[in-house]
């Protein structure tokens, strides 16, 4: 059994990749290992628990069981009596910086209070250098006592990408030591997963749309926080020459950086529409994404990003930064991967989709969508979570004898 935390999970959709990715992993590998999961009772940012919830007791959902707390309660004790209770194998703890989901958890462990099981931490992309630098001084301060505390010894760490392993020894200030080896417990490369069910949007549905007069309809669509970096689309559709309607979609996280990103709009020229158009349900993102032309993440890092998984199975090119798993984009003809110090790479490439044919388009389209199909039944990154849980358990069993 695997014990997981997780601050946000099911049927809470605001946190965005991380409640996808442990959604897919207990639907992909139920079969596997049983899933019980502890999650806050409401959305980010909710201010009240979802409708109809059962709290403090185990509950069936998508193939595991979710226990939902509430952070008015939950806390130091609480955590020590949920693990005692739950018989399991190993926790899972997907984030690093979270105070009561992890770093509790971590202390707990080091007190001998929980139940002497091994500990699979994912970090889940807050070890990226672009991360890190924001409240760096806090972050930093974090790490060190946690070193000096032992909090993160012995660990197994889930690392999306050989590029998120690089970032949590960095982090950690391992320097070069053995890669499987980080204060006495080990990394584990085990890409993300994605659902297995194939809810993509039928080829006629959108081979057999004439493309549209008027702009070029590009969109984002992502949490709106200076990580996700839409201040810097908004800096490339300033100096874009072609009709270009921009769609912004996701839930606003950080008041003071949309602001910012508001008087950027409001300085834009004349041949650049925005719209902001708010959340979008998980249901709705497929069909919401297909309205569209091409798709802007300039994301200053991200472990998996589910979002661009999306739109390409959506039939959208994608026009992401470097800072991501999906690389050689252009190889594929599904999109581009562009470093960050070059904005007139992005406003080049905008300009270009503009004059695609309807040809060119329905061409980028049906690749973007037979990849995303590649990625959905690519059982290799299953195993590799499978063999990163049974890694842990194994390798403390044998520590135990």
């Amino acid at each position: 059994m695997v014990l997981t935390f997780a601050r946000h999970y099911l049927p809470g959709y605001k946190a965005g990749g991380p409640i996808r990715s442990i959604a897919s992993i207990v639907q992909r590998l139920s079969e596997s290992f049983e899933f019980r999961i502890v999650a806050l009772d409401r959305d980010l940012g909710g201010h009240s628990p979802y409708p109809g919830l059962q709290q403090d007791r185990w509950v069936p959902l998508g193939g595991g069981f979710v226990r939902y707390v509430s952070a008015k309660t939950f806390g130091f004790a609480e955590i020590a009596a949920i693990v005692r209770s739950t018989p399991h194998d190993v926790i899972y703890l997907n984030s690093f910086f979270d105070p009561l989901f992890t770093q509790c958890v971590l202390v707990n462990h080091r007190l001998g209070r929980l139940a002497g099981r091994p500990i699979v931490l994912a970090p889940r992309g807050e070890f990226s250098e672009e991360a890190v630098r924001l409240k760096h001084f806090k972050k930093r301060t974090l790490v060190r006592l946690g070193k000096w505390l032992g909090l993160y010894d012995g660990l197994t760490w889930q690392a999306s990408s050989v590029r998120e392993a690089r970032d949590i020894r960095r982090a950690l200030s391992i320097g070069d030591e053995n890669p499987l080896t980080v204060l006495n417990g080990r990394i584990i490369v085990a890409s993300n997963l994605t659902n297995s069910i194939n809810t993509a949007v039928a080829p006629s549905t959108i081979e057999d749309l004439p493309i549209p007069e008027g702009p070029l309809r590009v969109c984002f669509l992502s949490r709106i926080s200076p990580m996700k970096n839409l201040d810097f689309a908004l800096r490339v559709l300033a100096q874009v020459r072609v009709p270009v309607r921009f769609a912004i979609y996701g839930p606003l996280e950080n008041v003071e950086y949309w602001a910012k990103c508001e008087a950027l709009i409001a300085q834009l020229p004349g041949n650049i529409t925005v719209v902001r158009h708010g959340e979008v349900e998980p249901a709705q993102i497929l069909s919401t994404l297909a309205q569209h032309d091409l798709f802007l993440l300039p994301t200053r890092g991200e472990n998996f990003g589910h979002v661009i998984y999306e739109a390409l199975r959506a039939g959208l090119p994608v026009l992401i930064s470097e800072k991501t798993p999906w690389r050689n984009l252009q190889y594929l003809g599904i999109g581009w991967d562009l470093p960050l110090s070059n904005i007139s790479e992005f406003v080049g490439k905008i300009e270009d989709v503009a004059r695609w044919s309807a040809h060119e388009r329905s061409e980028r389209s049906m690749r973007s969508r037979e990849f995303a199909a590649q990625v959905r039944n690519d059982e290799t990154s299953v195993e590799a979570t499978r063999q990163l849980f049974l890694a842990a358990i194994v390798g403390h069993q044998s520590l135990s004898r």
